[in-house]
């Protein structure tokens, strides 16, 4: 009888070496090093298990000795193992449940150990990415393939890159592709934003390499995640978790899936000629398809059959709206407490005055926001040197001021004269900003307290005259005392005077000598 017991008690228990094993048991050296691997390949550890007797032992580590001598026992059902290897990707089961399972319908089948022993077995032969036990719903993998496509613009004869988004399901390995013209963030978040409508829901983790495009900085415990991917994570409810930098087996789900993709899609593609990124992505659809419907090799089903079964019901819903790619930016918040974004101006409450600000700008709309916290949202404009303002943001102070509706200001105006009328109505009209054009109406109507009401009049009359209607030219007009001098208008229309003196020839002058230097026309 082999001593294998006593072999793992020696090793185990009392911390002996190898060889020193050997010389206490009278075995050779190759001999417990064969035991411990078995042992190892077994998944025994010290102390066994009270009911397991050396007999049992022997058979759990040498299979092929008990089959030999199986024709001396009854013939005891093996489970289903590759119904077992599928079962295990749903959430919450395990070999313990499976194995009870088994054992309620063969009360005689193999004991745990064994089973677990038999599924270790039927598993090795797998492909390593198999190997690892995938929940269903739980991850997606995604990268980027090494290998591209391309495409040639028919009017300029230009060849154009194409480039590979892969993604795989951990559970079912269910692939998604897709073409893109480069691997900026543009692309990136798009790809996933077709990718989760490709599976018709999300999983709990997405499983990105360190590109740039996603990871900012990759860390082995905090990897910092691109504002604009996180913010997409966080709209499909899920999470981001980075694979380990220099760990390959972190990411070898979805290595395998690329593997498959460039023999499977890219490598039939090898020899067609296109002429649109369009035209690659159609037939990438179809080669995609025809890969997720080809049986596995090793073990029963499809991908699409297992995603069917496992990972499509338990893949958390879309939202109700796709999301919106917007650009980050910063920018610090004025005196009058606006953000000045692609040449337009938005408010924000008026506390921020001199914060820096992070905004989001997309398609539609403009966020605004400080420490992480959302102060602000207007529709976006493309006014250049507009303002947008949301009248919550003003101080109160602010508020009384804008109380003065235009016709007191025009009301105020016309009682100082017509001229300062027109120019006060001039100044509301063309400010698209309210409150601008208010202080600069009260501006002008304040300086007739200082000039008095005549040379307020004959300055906005100059100011109207040359199209500089603007407090701060009214203000010039009235510090240079140009109000006092003629208008443009009013100069030319002057006569201008005539000096008399002997050296001034005069017009006749001129017109003889012209007439004299003419040729004459008979000749």
């Amino acid at each position: 009888m082999r001593k294998t017991s006593e072999v793992l008690r020696l090793k185990h228990e009392v911390g002996l070496t190898n060889r020193e094993i050997a010389r206490s048991l009278g075995l050779t050296h190759p001999t417990v090093s064969k035991y411990l691997d078995h042992a190892r390949q077994a998944g025994l550890t010290w102390p066994l298990p009270e009911d397991l007797d050396e007999d049992r032992l022997d058979r759990l580590l040498f299979p092929a000795a008990d089959n030999n001598e199986g024709s001396s026992r009854s013939a005891r059902p093996l489970p289903d193992l590759a119904q077992i290897h599928k079962e295990l990707r749903r959430k919450h089961v395990t070999l313990q449940l499976l194995w009870e399972e088994y054992r309620t319908e063969h009360p005689d089948g193999y004991s745990y150990t064994q089973f677990c022993e038999h599924y270790k077995r039927w598993k090795a032969p797998l492909e390593v990415t198999l190997r690892q036990r995938h929940i269903a719903g739980e991850k997606t993998f995604l990268d980027w393939a090494g290998k591209t496509l391309s495409w040639t613009n028919p009017e300029s004869g230009q060849d154009h890159p194409a480039f590979l988004f892969v993604a795989a399901l951990g559970a079912s390995d269910y692939l998604f592709a897709q073409a893109f013209a480069d691997q900026q963030l543009a692309s990136w978040i798009e790809a996933h934003i077709h990718m989760a409508e490709f599976y018709d829901g999300v999983t709990r983790l997405w499983i990105p390499d360190n590109a740039k495009t996603g990871v900012v900085k990759p860390c082995y415990y905090e990897p910092q995640i691109h504002d604009t991917y996180q913010e997409l994570a966080d709209h499909y409810n899920t999470a981001i978790l980075p694979t380990r930098t220099y760990r390959a087996r972190d990411k070898a789900k979805v290595e395998n899936a690329v593997l498959h993709s460039e023999r499977r899609i890219m490598a039939r593609l090898r020899d067609q000629s296109f002429f649109s990124l369009g035209a690659i992505n159609a037939a990438i659809r179809q080669c995609l398809t025809a890969l997720n419907a080809r049986p596995f090799q090793k073990m029963a089903g499809s991908r699409l059959e297992l995603y069917q079964e496992l990972d499509q019901p338990v893949l958390r819903p879309l939202p109700s709206h796709r999301y919106q790619i917007g650009e980050w930016k910063e920018a610090k918040a004025n005196i009058d407490y606006h953000v000045q974004v692609d040449w337009h101006n938005y408010s924000v409450p008026y506390q921020l005055t001199q914060q820096r600000i992070e905004v989001r700008l997309a398609a539609r709309t403009v966020e605004l926001f400080h420490k992480g916290r959302r102060v602000a949202a207007h529709p976006r404009s493309r006014a250049k040197g507009g303002f947008t303002t949301d009248p919550a943001h003003r101080p109160k102070a602010h508020e009384k001021h804008l109380d003065w509706t235009p016709g007191r200001l025009i009301r105020w105006a016309r009682e100082i004269g017509p001229q300062c009328d027109q120019a006060v109505t001039h100044i509301l009209e063309s400010k698209p900003h309210p409150e601008q054009g208010y202080r600069s109406s009260l501006g002008i109507l304040r300086l007739a307290k200082g000039y008095g009401h005549e040379r307020i009049e004959a300055a906005c009359r100059r100011a109207l005259a040359v199209d500089a209607v603007t407090y701060r030219s009214i203000a010039s007009i009235l510090k240079t005392k140009l109000d006092q001098q003629p208008l443009p208008e009013q100069e030319e229309s002057l006569p201008s005077p005539v000096a008399h003196h002997d050296n001034i020839r005069g017009e006749a002058y001129y017109q003889t000598q012209e007439e004299l230097q003419a040729p004459d026309p008979g000749s």
